[in-house]
This record gives structure tokens, C-alpha cells and sequence, in this order.
């Protein structure tokens, strides 16, 4: 209550008092009245129009200002019946207005009716809440199981490929180290982390005897083995998640080149995906690295070289240049033990 008349307020105080479970806060200052309320949340506020320091109008335009007022019952005590005021104090956000001389039943009835009012605003904010909270874990419950599918299926295409290493592992925490670095928001680098394990879902779809032969492939064979890129494409199209439809850019992409000389679609520049262009050097880079039944792996600091010589040819400079800056941490992953029967991630 904020009311420069100490009887006005000893009244108010006195009537609104032999309500039931109620705290009353007095105040003769509108100043200390706001003080009161940035310290404490109050359910509901009767401030007097003409005052000293400022009129119950400003009062209420300066509550309703604060987002913890935006919606608590404010109540205009006043003697001044014209339309004008009314119109200037609900235009500040009044929610009610008692009449000088006070009619004690009216008084008791309407803050009774506010402060019910109120109640159901509480309860309703808090139901929301709870609401908000239950989605929010069940939100995350499913992204979990999404996650855990991508990476199971990430790594049964690994031993499809003959590989127990941690290929998809190190080319999701390569992806995501070139996203970084190229400025990506934290959720995208995410979203290029968990897709890029699904870059060669389309090699289940590939017969044994060329992907484990030994040697060079016949321009015959590597048509086919070719063929990858398309098959994934066709897996995850028409995905209703962002990080399917993701997972499908760069599986349909990742084999084009800057230059244009890649396939399927002979994309070059800025028209490849980004994403696509992310996984490309960090897929090349491990595959260099690491050892097939057709090839022995490079060293490390070899296999780095080649990355930074292919840019503006087979790689986006951008991407090479944050691989480049992010070299050290690279070294560091590659160092790491790996744990085959571990889920990255």
C-alpha cells in the first residue's frame, strides 16, 4: 500500500488486514514504495493518485516497467472520478480502481477478487513451468536416443567398411574442430559432429569383394564403389530432423571438390555444403592416415602436408586454413588411445 496520507493508509491497512492470510507493506513515499517492490515480489499493489513526489500514475507506469509487475494486480485509490484519469492510469497499466470515501465491503471484495486472481496466475505460471520442463526432458530424452542411433549405426558401417579404428569418431571430432573454427554456432558444430559418422552409410550397400579388395580398384569397380554417395543419399533423404537432413548434405556431397573435378554432381565453390565441405578434409585426412587393405597409412605430418596442398584444388581454402589453425588439438585427438566398443560422443 502507497498512500502519502497516514489515515488513508491506517484505514486501508485496517479493512484490508481482517482479510484472511494476508502480509500488508505500508508505505507514505511512492519512492520507498518502489524500493519495496524491486526488493520484494508482492502479490498485489493499491498506490493513491495524488502524491508529492509522483501521482499514482507514474507509480503504476514505473511497476509495470519491471518484469516481475508485468502482471500483478495494481489497484488506483482515488477521490477523482473523471474519465481523463481512468483513461491516463489504465493506459499505465491499472488493473482496478477504489473510490475515495471507501466502502469497506467493496474494498475487502475486490482485493479479495485480485488477489484469487492472482493465485490462479501463480499456479498457472507454475503449471506452465512444470510443462516447459517435462518437454524439455523429453525433448532431450529423444535427441539422446537419436544421438545413440546415429552412432550405433555409424559404427556397425564401420566394421561393414573393415575398419574397428575409430574412423567416425575422429572425422565427427575433426568435423567439429574446422565448424569451430570457422565461427559455427555451437549447435551447428553439434549437428556436423553427429552427422558426419553417417558420411559413408551408403558403403552397406556396396559388395564385400570391392570393398576389401587389397588392391586398386578397375575404373569398373571404383564406378561402383562410387555409388556410395548416392546409395547414403537415398538412406537418409526426406529426413524430418535437422541432423538427418544434415547427415544427407554431407553424404551426398562430401566426395565433390572444390575445383569441380569431384563427384556426383560435379559441384565446386561455394555450391558444395558447407558441411560437406568440413567433412571432406577431415574424412580425407584420417583416411590418409589410417590403414587399408589397398594402402598403407601415411604419417601423420604427411598426411597434414597433402591437406594444406590440396586447398583451393580439392578443398575450401576456409575449411583448410581452420584446419590449419586447429592443427594442435588435431595432433592431440590423433594421439588418444581409441576404445572400439566406446560410442563417440
Amino acid at each position: 500500500m502507497i498512500d502519502d496520507s497516514r489515515s488513508s493508509l491506517a484505514f486501508l491497512r485496517h479493512v484490508v488486514g481482517a482479510l484472511d492470510d494476508i502480509e500488508i507493506v505500508t508505505c507514505l513515499r511512492p519512492s520507498l514504495g518502489l524500493a519495496a517492490a524491486a526488493m520484494t515480489q508482492f502479490d498485489l499493489v493499491l498506490v493513491d493518485h495524488v502524491m508529492p513526489e509522483m501521482d499514482g500514475v507514474e507509480v503504476t507506469r514505473r511497476l509495470r516497467a519491471e518484469e516481475p509487475y508485468r502482471l500483478v494486480p495494481i489497484v488506483m485509490v482515488t477521490s477523482d472520478n473523471s474519465p481523463a484519469l481512468r483513461v491516463r492510469a489504465i493506459a499505465a497499466g491499472a488493473t482496478d480502481f477504489v473510490n475515495k470515501p471507501f466502502d469497506t465491503t467493496e474494498l475487502q471484495a475486490r482485493v479479495t477478487n485480485l488477489l484469487a486472481l492472482r493465485q490462479a496466475q501463480i499456479e498457472l505460471a507454475d503449471r506452465a513451468a512444470w510443462l516447459a520442463r517435462e518437454v524439455e526432458m523429453a525433448t532431450r530424452h529423444l535427441v539422446a536416443r537419436e544421438e545413440e542411433i546415429i552412432w550405433r549405426l555409424a559404427r556397425a558401417i564401420e566394421y561393414r567398411d573393415g575398419d574397428t579404428g575409430g574412423h567416425v569418431s575422429r572425422v565427427a571430432q575433426v568435423s567439429s574442430l574446422i565448424a569451430e573454427a570457422l565461427g559455427l554456432s555451437p549447435e551447428r558444430c553439434r549437428l556436423i559432429y553427429l552427422a558426419a559418422p553417417l558420411h559413408d552409410i551408403g558403403k552397406i550397400g556396396i559388395a564385400d569383394a570391392i570393398l576389401g579388395k587389397p588392391g586398386k580398384l578397375s575404373p569398373d569397380e571404383m564406378a561402383v564403389m562410387r555409388q556410395h554417395v548416392t546409395i547414403g543419399a537415398r538412406i537418409l533423404e526426406n529426413g524430418s530432423s535437422e541432423l538427418v537432413r544434415t547427415a544427407e548434405l554431407i553424404t551426398q556431397s562430401h566426395h565433390e571438390r572444390w575445383d569441380g573435378t569431384g563427384y556426383p554432381d560435379r559441384l565446386s565453390g561455394a555450391d558444395i555444403p558447407l558441411e560437406a565441405r568440413i567433412v571432406a578434409i577431415a574424412d580425407v585426412f584420417d583416411a590418409l592416415c589410417s590403414e587399408r587393405p589397398y594402402k598403407k597409412a601415411w604419417p601423420v605430418a604427411e598426411a597434414y602436408r597433402e591437406i594444406l596442398s590440396l586447398s583451393g584444388t580439392h578443398f575450401d581454402p576456409a575449411c583448410v586454413a581452420a584446419f590449419e589453425s586447429r592443427w594442435p588439438r588435431i595432433q592431440a585427438l590423433l594421439a588418444e588411445p581409441v576404445d572400439p566398443v566406446r560410442l563417440a560422443g
